[in-house]
């Protein structure tokens, strides 16, 4: 006798690449609803469907942005280096995510091809080989799809300060997280 059925699955689906589907939530309320109303439930027991819809719901209203300090060419590639690290957004290092990079100081410039990488030396990178509009020092990167991954994943890894945060509500900017400064390393550390 079991007391009950588990379905895992993927999570609502956003769309991270051109192209990706997106859960069509109304279709997916309708069809739970139809199934609801079609389930036998012997025993007359209340029926729970729960969801965490979590990444559906902020993935999308939150966007990273970094500044372009160093643009290298090699023999293997162009890399873009940002003023920032995995230690702020860790998912395209920690299991290969995919998250779009728009150049925002260059929206008209040439398409080329980058790797961007961050400023902590392991395997800090945030795009192989990817199509951008020309980068040149100085320029914005913004990355998409921050909003679920930035500050909640986000650590103090080799001292490095978190970020600050910025929301912005009716076309008007307010600072609702201030960048770290050398205090908050330091703020629960216990002197012997």
């Amino acid at each position: 006798m079991t007391s009950g059925l588990s379905i895992w699955g993927g999570g609502f689906k956003v769309p991270y690449k051109e192209g990706d589907t997106e859960t069509d939530i109304e279709s997916l309320a309708n069809k739970v609803a139809a199934a609801f109303k079609s389930h036998p439930n012997p025993g007359g027991r209340p029926l729970q469907v729960w969801f965490e819809p979590g990444k559906f719901l902020v993935s999308e209203c939150g966007y990273f942005i970094t500044k372009v300090n160093v643009i290298k060419q090699t023999d293997a590639a162009t890399f873009v280096s940002v003023d920032s690290g995995f230690n702020h957004l860790i998912r395209p290092m920690f299991y290969d995510a995919y998250h779009r990079i728009v150049n925002i100081s260059n929206p008209d410039g040439e398409p080329r091809r980058y790797s961007v990488v961050g400023n902590i030396c392991e395997t800090d990178t945030f795009a192989w080989d990817r199509s951008i509009n020309e980068v040149r020092e100085g320029d914005y990167l913004v990355f998409y799809n921050a909003g679920a991954y930035g500050f909640e994943m986000s650590s103090n890894f080799n001292s490095r300060y978190k970020p600050a945060e910025v929301l912005v509500k009716e076309d008007h900017a307010h600072l609702i997280r201030k960048r770290d400064t050398f205090p908050d390393l330091l703020r629960n550390q216990i002197e012997l």
